[in-house]
């Protein structure tokens, strides 16, 4: 099926993608400081993968990913552009692998990690999604 914009209009449109201070990064932060998590920094580029949120005493970092970029697996907000089919199956396969390197760097090092996916940020999904993150920052699971 044909995309409906130019190459062009599809570039400029995925330009405008913010990769910082997205509304539900905003979203996330608010809610761990309304648990009582006070993070030390957001989007540090000192660890691998630059975490949305540090916690350095704790050593624990989170991920607020985008499903559509970083393949939430089951998710419907996973499906492809209709266009240019192939390159955006390598580039998100990119993401997938990069993530994974990130994960592993990251363990490597001491540090626990949380992904959060953007869709578990819909107010329906609230309740189960504190209890993730009040059993990851306490617990020693998750």
């Amino acid at each position: 099926m044909a995309d409906n914009m130019t190459k062009e209009e599809r570039g400029k449109q995925m330009s405008l993608v913010k990769n910082k201070n997205t509304k539900p990064e905003l979203e996330l932060k608010h809610l761990f400081w309304t648990l009582g998590y006070h993070y030390r920094y957001s989007n540090w580029n000192k660890l691998p993968g630059k975490p949305d949120l540090v916690f350095l005493k704790r050593k624990k970092v989170v991920f607020l990913h985008g499903c559509f970029w970083h393949r939430h697996p089951g998710c419907p907000n996973t499906r492809l552009p209709k266009s240019n089919i192939e390159f955006w199956e390598n580039k998100l396969l990119k993401n997938v692998l990069h993530d994974e390197q990130v994960y592993a760097e990251l363990e490597q090092l001491g540090w626990r990690y949380l992904i959060i996916w953007e869709c578990e940020m819909k107010k329906s999904n609230r309740a189960s999604l504190e209890e993730r993150i009040h059993v990851f920052m306490d617990g020693d699971t998750v």
